[in-house]
C-alpha cells in the first residue's frame, strides 16, 4: 500500500442513480487505488455485488426500481455477502433515516455529497476492520 494509493487492490462497488455521484465517486476512488464497479439501481448493484464480490459497497438510499434500504437488506441477508460493509449514501440526515439503515444492516451513513477523504476514510475505517477480522 502506497501513500499515493492507499487502498490498491480494494474493490468497490458504488450504487446511485445520479450519473455525477457515481463518476466523482470512481474518480476519487480510483485516485486512491481502488477498483470500481458502478452501478445505477438496485437491481443492477446486486448484480455487481455477485460478479465483483467487493471489499466494500456504496449504496443511495433513494433510487428507482429497488430502493438503498432494498439492496442493502438483500445484501445482508445472503449468507455469501452479509460480511461485505455497506455504506449508505444519503443527503438526508434524519434519525428515522439511521434507524431504517441500521434496521437494514447497513454498516455506515455518508452525508452527500461526499468529497475524496471523506469517501477514502471510510473504505480505509471499513477495509482495515476487515483486515483484523478475517486476517487479511
Amino acid at each position: 500500500m502506497s501513500a499515493e494509493q492507499p487502498l490498491a487492490g480494494i474493490k468497490v462497488v458504488l450504487i446511485d442513480d445520479s450519473n455525477t455521484i457515481r463518476r466523482s465517486g470512481e474518480i476519487f476512488l480510483k485516485q486512491a487505488g481502488c477498483e470500481v464497479a458502478l452501478a445505477e439501481d438496485g437491481f443492477d448493484g446486486l448484480s455487481k455485488v455477485v460478479e465483483h464480490q467487493p471489499h466494500l459497497i456504496f449504496i443511495d438510499v433513494m433510487m428507482p426500481r429497488l430502493d438503498g434500504y432494498q439492496a442493502c437488506a438483500l445484501i445482508k441477508n445472503n449468507p455469501q455477502f452479509k460480511h461485505i460493509p455497506v455504506v449508505m449514501l444519503t443527503s438526508k440526515d434524519t434519525l428515522f433515516d439511521r434507524a431504517r439503515g441500521k434496521l437494514v444492516g447497513s454498516d455506515q451513513y455518508l452525508i452527500k455529497p461526499f468529497n475524496k477523504q471523506n469517501i477514502v476514510e471510510t473504505v480505509l475505517m471499513h477495509t482495515r476492520k476487515e483486515e483484523m477480522n478475517y486476517g487479511y
